[in-house]
């Protein structure tokens, strides 16, 4: 170990004494020995993070095997399991008493597997939603998983960010930190980077510092990370910090309260059993007394369906990680329920309906336009104007408005070396700066020049409500030799710049000039305001974004960086306009939607003639249908909106508070809400949504803690492609409960007829474990993997209070009982009048009946409506395998001599099994009839 290393190792303890407040920046940054200009090397963070660990807290320890495994036999059913192996091993049935208790511990064992599958489901879901931070390395502007962060780490920060860990801060604009999940305080605290305060100072007071779990809510900087993990003030004060909540969701709850329902009524139907044996024997003995009680057993058996809620469970989890699959985060297991019942989409355009790569494609200044060539993020492209390529240097208006765009600016272009060896470029930022860059770049002026010859000095960072930027920067030498922009002749140049860039129209209302060359303006009357609004609505219709560039030069640097200091006077440069082109995949998703009955809005900050512009384009804006604008619904009362939402497509020029009163009028008129939303503001309305979709990729934190639903690529057609897993993992659910309670009722129907008739079960307590175990737990998992019937999107949303078990569910279950229930006792009495001295080929030919007739009744169990051919018959594999594997159990359970003895079965010869197999099919053939007269009524077909 090098003398560096050893140096950092023993300054770990020391690290937690250390006052970083009480350093300046520079003290901290040489202290840890982290580089300003190029951050920590990948070697250095490397050793680091050998040495310090990972920056995260430490969680409860997951329970062992054997707590997993008390847990799974800490239940009602299985505790009377084990009662009832006891009270047959002191009888003197030591075989029935040994298979019983190994069976229990079987269950156990396979309910903690699928218990450790799903909770590894769980933490790699938890694992991906996890935060992320953005660091300097090796010179580079990297994102790193936050728990990969080591001291020394430099991080920066923006609006909407959570700390990643303890920072010493080293730049702080405007910056404003949410602290009250830390010290309580509600109002967000102002930082100040430069200031130098007292050790002892209280943590609320510490303005030059930022502490983990808390928010930036405002202005941007960059943080020196000085403590992680648990060594942050969060770590000292809590034991674990959740990311993705763990919650029983209301669907599990109503199948608890079954199981429940269940339960209580099968004690009562066994004490009824029991008392009635009893007292039909005649007489009071023990062994009336044990063969009473184990039908009492075999009941409680037949009653509760075991593994439905590990079912449930293994569903949820698979459904999920095949919605990461599609590129769908879900947060909240309750959030795949209300999938299932969305009856809105609320979406932005930028990024989800579009590609989010914005590219410029007109300049407007100077009463002339001209036309950008290029896509993406590519530097090459030419400049035209009426249809001529120029020399983008003959037009100073053009480029003096170009210029203002790279100066106001907070997106990076960086170069990168593609696989190809060729050298591109990839954009670090606001995906509408990045294009201003990539045009100013078409012009050879890159971003790094401009900002070395004009440095930024202050700012007003944008803000949504504001709708506008501001930047303040010094004059130090023109950007090349032949372009100088924001100065004339030598002697008239000018200290500071002043730039602004934000909507047209409200930086055209902080303006009295307008630009008409380098240096030289006009007085902005009402005639050039009217030709800069028809300019701009020449490019909002052609669906362009447009953004406004203003500026003023100023020889003294402002004392106080305020909004009416900075934003008067302006001269009007001239406007930008760019396009997003629409994913090509969006269209056919809006079809979709539209034909599962759910409607799609478009919510934006865009002019009206541009969305409306994309929404025709993709065919969300369908023809009668409005267009609404921010204006209109400030002056609508919430009754009024709650009927224009009604016939509303699209909003636009909206703010993030409006969101909030669209969600509640498409409430109020009984919609079930998916909102979509990036920023911080957007916070409330996707928590005020039924379903809440923060974006993955241009998302904030805050917006992505908050929502239910997490898109990894920013998607609408990934929305609508959840909707529907949503929707395939409730049928799912409902498929394999239809099965369990079907089979499950049969079997208590049969126990109880066949006890109150002949006086015993024609089933043994360890068939039915043995039945419950196999024979249904597995077709029940298989139909967790079922694709969902053909027409899963043709169907109108599930309503939301409508119960897992419905009327058309009831007829089907009450049908396949006594289907089943007759068949089994019809085998039953076959073999008692094959062997009537013998009891044991009955309860064989019942056991072997009811077990296959129900492995065939899963198949018709993969849709509730669909025929079996139209589905395919062997296309789920994973019900193919449960077929096999639970039949070879069945024939081992009737023919291997050990296990004969273990289950008191017999083997059947091909007489008998002649007399049993056409029994097998009854029940499945009745299912499909069912389910032709069961389709006439769906109203959804």
């Amino acid at each position: 170990m090098s003398e560096k290393e050893v140096s950092i190792l023993k300054r770990v303890p020391e690290d937690l004494e250390i006052s970083w407040h009480a350093l300046t920046a520079d003290q901290a940054l040489e202290k840890l020995e982290s580089p300003i200009s190029h951050g920590l090397t990948s070697e250095e963070v490397a050793k680091r993070q050998e040495i310090y660990g990972a920056n995260q807290l430490k969680e409860k320890p997951r329970p062992t095997f054997l707590q997993m495994i008390f847990a799974q036999l800490n239940n009602f059913i299985i505790i009377l399991l084990i009662v009832s192996a006891v009270i047959s091993l002191a009888l003197g049935d030591v075989v029935e008493a040994v298979a019983i208790m190994a069976i229990v511990l079987l269950n156990a064992i396979l309910g903690v597997v699928q218990e450790s599958r799903a909770e590894e489901a769980l933490a790699a879901l938890k694992r991906m939603a996890a935060p992320e931070a953005q660091v300097l390395r090796d010179g580079k502007r990297v994102t790193v998983p936050a728990h990969e962060l080591v001291p020394g780490d430099i991080v920066f920060l923006e609006a909407g960010n959570f700390i990643p860990a303890d920072l010493r801060l080293i730049e702080a604009v405007n910056m404003r930190i949410d602290e009250a999940a830390l010290t309580g305080e509600s109002v967000p605290v102002e930082k100040n980077a430069t200031l130098h305060l007292e050790k002892d100072i209280p943590l609320g007071d510490r303005k030059n510092t930022a502490f983990m779990g808390t928010t930036v809510t405002y202005g941007r900087g960059r943080g020196l990370v000085t403590s992680i993990g648990m060594n942050t003030q969060l770590g000292m004060i809590a034991d674990m910090l959740q990311s993705v909540d763990e919650e029983q969701t209301p669907l599990q709850q109503r199948l608890e309260d079954l199981g429940k329902l269940l339960g209580y009524g099968a004690l009562a139907v066994c004490a009824l059993v029991f008392v009635a044996g009893v007292l039909r024997a005649g007489e009071f003995s023990w062994d009336v007394v044990r063969e009473m009680f184990m039908v009492a057993v075999s009941l409680a058996i037949a009653a509760v369906p075991e593994g439905l809620p590990a079912v449930v469970t293994i569903s949820l989890a698979l459904g999920m990680r095949e919605m990461v699959r599609r590129h769908a985060l879900i947060r909240r297991l309750a959030s795949v329920e209300t999938l299932g019942s969305a009856t809105v989409i609320c979406t932005d355009k930028t990024g989800t309906l579009t590609q989010n790569e914005m590219t410029v494609t007109r300049i407007w200044a100077n009463g002339d336009f001209m036309e950008v060539t290029g896509s993406g993020y590519s530097v090459h492209g030419d400049f035209l104007v009426n249809g001529q390529t120029i020399k983008v240097d003959d037009y100073p208006a053009h480029t003096n408005t170009l210029w203002l765009g790279v100066l106001n600016n907070d997106a990076e272009l960086e170069q990168v070396t593609g696989e190809d060896g060729n050298n591109n470029y990839r954009m670090i930022g606001d995906p509408t700066e990045g294009s201003i860059l990539v045009a100013a770049a078409k012009a050879g002026a890159f971003a790094s020049k401009m900002n070395q010859a004009y440095p930024r000095e202050q700012e007003i960072p944008f803000d949504s409500s504001r709708k506008r930027m501001v930047t303040i920067h010094a004059v130090k030498e023109p950007a090349h030799d032949d372009i100088s922009p924001f100065h004339g002749k030598e002697e008239e140049r000018r200290l500071y710049t002043i730039a602004v860039k934000g909507a047209p129209d409200v930086v055209l209302g902080l303006c009295n000039r307008y630009a008409v060359g380098e240096s030289e303006s006009k007085p902005l009357d009402d005639e050039a305001r009217q030709m800069i609004l028809a300019a701009n609505d020449n490019m909002t219709k052609d669906a362009l974004r447009v953004l406004g560039l203003a500026y003023r030069i100023v020889d003294v640097m402002p004392e106080e960086v305020k909004s009416e200091e900075l934003e008067k006077d302006l001269i009007f440069a001239g406007m930008v306009g760019m396009i997003d082109p629409a994913r090509a995949e969006v269209k056919p998703a809006l079809l979709e939607a539209r034909g599962a009955g759910i409607r799609t809005i478009m919510i934006t900050g865009d002019y009206p003639n541009t969305a409306k512009a994309i929404a025709e384009n993709i065919g969300l804006l369908q023809p009668g249908r409005q267009v609404l604008t921010g204006n209109e619904l400030n002056e609508m009362d919430d009754a009024t909106l709650r009927e224009r939402v009604k016939v509303t497509d699209v909003f636009a020029r909206v703010s993030p508070e409006h969101k909030m009163r669209i969600v509640d009028a498409l409430r109020g008129n009984g919609e079930v809400v998916a909102m979509t939303g990036d920023g911080v503001n957007d916070a409330p309305a996707i928590k005020r949504a039924d379903i809440g979709v923060s974006m993955g990729i241009t998302g904030t934190d805050v917006a992505k803690e908050t929502a239910d639903m997490v898109l990894t690529d920013d998607n609408y057609a990934s929305i609508v492609s959840a909707i529907e897993q949503g929707r395939i993992i409730y049928s799912n659910i409902r498929k394999f409960v239809y099965f369990l309670l079907s089979c499950n009722l049969a079997e208590i129907a049969t126990i109880f007829i066949a006890t109150m008739v002949s006086g015993f079960s024609p089933l043994a307590a360890i068939q039915l474990l043995w039945l419950n175990l196999l024979t249904d737990g597995a077709p029940a998992l298989a139909l967790a993997m079922e694709k969902g019937d053909p027409d899963i999107m043709k169907q109108n949303p599930r309503p939301t209070d409508e119960n897992i078990i419905n009327k058309p569910m009831w007829i089907g279950i009450v049908i396949q009982t006594i289907a089943i229930t007759a068949v089994t006792l019809t085998a039953f009495y076959l073999g008692l009048s094959m062997s009537p001295g013998d009891r044991r080929l009955a309860e064989t030919m019942a056991f072997v009946t009811l077990s296959l007739s129900e492995l065939l009744r899963a198949y018709t169990a993969r849709s509730e409506y669909y025929p079996l051919f139209k589905i395919g018959i062997f296309s789920n594999k994973w019900m193919n395998y449960a077929f096999l594997v639970s039949f070879v159990l069945v024939i081992m359970v009737v023919y291997v001599p050990f296990l004969q003895g273990v289950f008191d079965t017999v083997p059947l010869n091909p007489l008998e099994l002649a007399e049993a197999i056409p029994l097998l099919f009854v029940p499945s053939v009745v299912a499909e009839i069912t389910k032709v007269f069961l389709r006439r009524n769906y109203s959804n077909a």
